[in-house]
């Protein structure tokens, strides 16, 4: 592929640069840029409205990384953007122009600046930059050595039951890494604080029930072969990687959603672990298994 050239998308002009360089060993920046471009169907849906910070490797994943929430100098006019509060933000600003990547040609910019992974609140923003209430409450189950994604399967379908307990559907998928997001679409109105607190007590709860398994506190040391229950990335100041990201590692992976059978069936670390072309192969036999996070039924919260 050649280095550079201009594109049109969707009727913006992009300037596509460095299309042969090694983002991953083995998988080119212009390989990251068609993977985006053609997942992006079922992507943009769960992007849209929601302020994105973006995780950039400018040198592939080899190399140095850096977080970025406030859109560039260099933004074209065209990209939508959220002006949106960062107190206690370690660059001093109390507010940060985040890009809000509704469309194609957003996200195929923000593949050509090499972010790899995009994260996203579990709140939206409207068409003149309000904050929203949040839609959503995610549990990010996360495995301490020895345990791995095996084990955390088996609580998966543990807090799935606490929930249904309580009228909610509930929804899988692969971090992309070693762990699992569980994702439970909510009816407005609520705030953060209750999203925060229920979450806290569903884990709190599946803690008490399997303390051999499942741990619901922060410290590290608590983790080790167990399954730690993360409720705090339900703090409004705080994202998840969405769905279908990238993710950074020695071979491409993706953050993938899954069906329940998947978990029931996992029998080792690696069986739920995707790659780009696998993602896309699912999304054209299975469509896109999250979609009742956008359009399923919604409860309150009790």
């Amino acid at each position: 592929m050649v280095s550079g050239e201009q594109v049109e998308v969707d009727g913006r002009r992009l300037n596509l640069s460095n299309l042969g360089k090694n983002l991953y060993p083995e998988f080119t920046k212009g390989e990251v840029i068609d993977y985006y471009a053609r997942i992006a169907p079922v992507m943009l849906p769960h992007l849209k409205d929601r302020p994105a910070t973006r995780i950039r490797w400018p040198e592939g994943v080899d190399g140095g990384k850096f977080f970025e929430k406030n859109a560039p100098s260099h933004t074209p006019d065209w990209v939508r953007t959220a002006e949106i509060p960062t107190p206690g933000s370690s660059s001093g600003r109390e507010t940060a122009d985040f890009v809000v990547v509704d469309d194609l040609p957003t996200l195929v910019w923000c593949a050509n600046l090499a972010a790899l992974e995009l994260h996203v609140p579990q709140w939206k923003v409207g068409p003149r930059g309000k904050q929203h209430a949040p839609d959503l409450v995610v549990f990010d189950l996360d495995p301490g050595e020895p345990a791995t994604i095996v084990e955390a399967c088996e609580v998966a379908v543990l807090l799935r039951d606490v929930l249904a307990e309580d009228g909610f559907d509930s929804y899988p998928k692969t971090s992309g890494k070693k762990g699992l997001h569980l994702y439970v679409p909510i009816k407005e109105p609520n705030d953060a604080a209750r999203t925060s607190e229920y979450a806290k007590a569903a884990a709190q709860r599946l803690a008490s029930e399997h303390p051999d398994l499942v741990v619901a506190r922060m410290e590290k040391r608590l983790r080790k072969g167990k399954i730690f229950v993360d409720w705090s990335q339900n703090n409004p100041a705080k994202t998840t990687v969405a769905p279908y990201s990238l993710r950074a590692a020695p071979s491409p992976s993706v953050s993938a959603p899954l069906d329940w059978d998947e978990l029931g069936s996992c029998r080792d670390a690696t069986d739920l672990v995707f790659s780009p072309d696998e993602v896309l192969a699912r999304v054209e036999r299975d469509g896109d298994l999250l979609e009742p996070l956008l359009v399923g039924r919604r409860r309150a919260l009790p």
